[in-house]
């Protein structure tokens, strides 16, 4: 992985991710102000601001998205004296290196570009585990599936259908770790992806990566860490709070280029993603329910309201994120995995589908499942078996799955 950062500014980064809360708005225009090594140097009080920084500052946070202006630089400065005495940004970078991960900070080679549309709200850097040699796919291709904790047997099933589909049509689904909606979405995605070797699914955790929250999802979570990426912009050993859960909201919204509301009641944190999608002007879906349903409420109120375009399956998922074209290496490092189907026509899927997986066919046979002539099915094999999709032993034709 190249780096753009010195080790200095890595510290630092590293050091204000404990300093400050996620969306620290004084902090996060004192940083941009500044740059993290003063920042810091500032914030911990081994330098004087200058005299001109308060106003820098106010207005810096008179153009961020949000307000920030209730609270000076003074009142921050005070407000991060606890937290200064604690800072060991060595100790936490080699937590992180010690279970197999990294900290990205901006300027890296990985770091996401979309993140720079949250402007001053971006995250100082990323702690992150899992499979980062294809790095973090970008935008284009991630989806983000949203919804209730306490999901329905209707709602899982949906994303199931939902995150299988997006992942085998050559997206990644970003989520928030949590049970229900949350769970099912990482577990159908690497469930559809198998042995892919890019990442299918990403949990963004509002705790630190050397623990696995909620405890109930261990297990789940380890295996998005050991075939996905498991991301947070607080360092290890930071506990899970309310206020980081509503944050870690804005980075799936930032991370993904659509999201998807599954099941969400009235008042759901899932609202919350959708409502920072929307802000951001990325599209954002949202699948009907029951009337009846309390768990629908919130769906329902995102259709109601226009926020949402009403999603039933995954093509429609897909087509509301658009086409793919624009996700090459070069925006990120990532790309989808080749799918068997990639480039046929129509008389060769119809023939790929009708190809036996363990006990060959004979053409005659072929051309019956396929409905296509007999003449017309020895072309199409030719053009499959170099394509290195059909293979040809004793016993006739059959299919020879990619590896």
């Amino acid at each position: 992985m190249s780096t753009a950062a010195g080790s200095g500014e890595r510290q630092a980064r590293a050091a204000l991710s404990r300093l400050m809360e996620p969306s620290d708005w004084v902090g996060l225009a004192l940083v941009a102000a500044v740059g993290p090594v003063d920042a810091l140097r500032i914030a911990t009080g081994s330098l004087a601001p200058g005299p001109s920084l308060q106003t820098d500052v106010q207005d810096l946070l008179g153009r961020a998205a949000e307000d920030g202006g209730a609270r000076t630089l003074a009142e921050a400065l005070e407000r991060w004296v606890p937290r200064a005495r604690e800072l060991a940004p060595g100790r936490d970078l080699a937590t992180i290196a010690r279970f197999g991960g990294t900290l990205l900070v901006p300027g890296d080679e990985l770091w996401p570009e979309a993140l720079a549309d949250l402007q001053l709200g971006s995250p100082l850097c990323l702690w992150v585990r899992g499979r980062l040699d294809a790095g973090i796919p970008p935008a284009q291709r991630v989806v983000a599936v949203v919804g209730s904790r306490d999901s329905t047997g209707y709602g899982n099933a949906v994303t199931g259908d939902l995150a299988a589909g997006l992942v085998q049509r050559g997206c990644c689904i970003v989520s928030g770790g949590a049970y229900g909606i949350d769970a099912q979405a990482h577990r159908s995605a690497m469930a559809a992806a198998g042995d892919a070797p890019v990442p299918a699914t990403m949990a963004v955790m509002a705790c630190g990566l050397d623990r696995y929250y909620p405890a109930g999802n261990e297990e789940l979570l380890r295996a998005v860490a050991e075939r996905g990426l498991l991301i947070s912009e607080v360092p290890p050993g930071s506990a899970p709070t309310r206020w980081r859960f509503l944050q870690r909201n804005r980075l799936i919204a930032a991370l993904a280029g659509t999201t998807i509301v599954v099941e969400a009641r009235w008042r759901s944190g899932a609202l919350n993603t959708a409502h920072h999608a929307a802000g951001l002007g990325r599209p954002v879906g949202a699948v009907p329910g029951s009337v009846y349903s309390a768990n629908s409420a919130g769906t329902h109120r995102l259709l109601r309201d226009g926020s949402a375009v009403c999603v039933t399956d995954a093509a429609e998922a897909a087509e509301l994120a658009g086409p793919f074209e624009a996700a090459t290496a070069e925006s990120g490092g990532w790309q989808a995995p080749l799918a068997d189907h990639d480039g046929l026509g129509v008389e060769e899927l119809l023939l790929l589908d009708a190809l036996p997986v363990r006990q060959g066919a004979a053409a005659g046979k072929l051309a019956v499942v396929a409905g296509l002539p007999e003449q017309r099915v020895l072309a199409g094999l030719g053009r499959l078996e170099l394509a290195g999709l059909a293979v040809r032993d004793g016993s006739g034709w059959r299919r020879n799955r990619r590896q």
